[in-house]
């Protein structure tokens, strides 16, 4: 545990909890919750940042030193997604993006085809890409072969907080993709956070939970905790499951 740093292009992260800007009631709450999880990257839809209005923008509410991760939020489809990151670098923020096209209104389900349209665009960019899936194997190796530096599948519709309702599916990918996997959307609760990380994945980004908390620093507090523990119980090689009971103690022996 003493380097256990995720690398993502060529930046070292110590801490595995990304977080997001959207839902909090004011963006003055943010600076503490970043400075009570320890989150070290920050996700932010292009709509937030005003460049013409540095107070009303909310970069004036993130430290310099925490990594921005735009997102392509609004995006239906690959052009726009595209056009929609080439903005963000432009306005400074960075080479990082996460990519999301979504399609389905309902259910916010991103569309894995236009995603990987996108991400082969931008990776021969120099972009370092973060694509926003719905779990599929096949679909994340072809994303790991276009240049995408990790996935991003989703544990539960957005905002949902109902864990990792696809956890098969994310340890198919966890198990057989060469590049990092980060569990993004749906995550609700600190224990999610901390089974993702038990299951062997890289990161989790979460917003909602945080974002939405009563208290949002405690609660970014919490999911920091959490993701340690997973991440520790992970490396630590976890005792296997058993069908059957297995004593800790001698049953016989002790009064004969």
């Amino acid at each position: 545990m003493n380097d256990d740093a995720l690398v993502l292009g060529n930046t070292r992260f110590t801490s595995r909890l990304f977080t997001g800007t959207g839902k909090f009631a004011a963006h003055t709450h943010i600076p503490a919750m970043l400075a009570a999880s320890g989150s070290q990257m920050i996700t932010v839809a292009l709509r937030r940042i005003d460049s013409h209005k540095p107070s009303e923008s909310i970069l004036e509410y993130i430290p310099k030193e925490v990594r921005l991760l735009p997102n392509t939020s609004g995006a239906r489809n690959a052009e726009q997604a595209v056009r929609i990151a080439r903005i963000a670098r432009e306005a400074g923020c960075g080479d990082f993006i996460k990519i999301e096209v979504i399609t389905d209104m309902k259910y916010l389900m991103p569309d894995n085809y236009e995603t990987l349209r996108a991400t082969e665009i931008l990776a021969k960019e120099g972009f370092v890409v973060l694509p926003y899936v719905l779990p599929d194997l096949p679909l994340a190796k072809r994303l790991e072969s276009a240049g995408a530096a990790a996935v991003m599948p989703l544990g539960a519709p957005i905002g949902t907080n109902r864990g990792l309702e696809t956890k098969a599916l994310i340890a198919l990918l966890i198990e057989n993709c060469k590049v990092p996997v980060v569990v993004d959307a749906g995550i609700g609760r600190p224990s999610h956070a901390a089974a993702a990380m038990e299951m062997g994945a890289d990161a989790v980004l979460v917003n909602t939970a945080i974002a939405t908390a009563h208290d949002p620093a405690v609660m970014g507090k919490a999911f920091s905790l959490a993701v340690q523990a997973g991440r520790m119980a992970y490396l630590a090689k976890m005792a296997e499951e058993s069908t059957v009971a297995r004593a800790s103690s001698p049953l016989t022996g002790f009064l004969n």
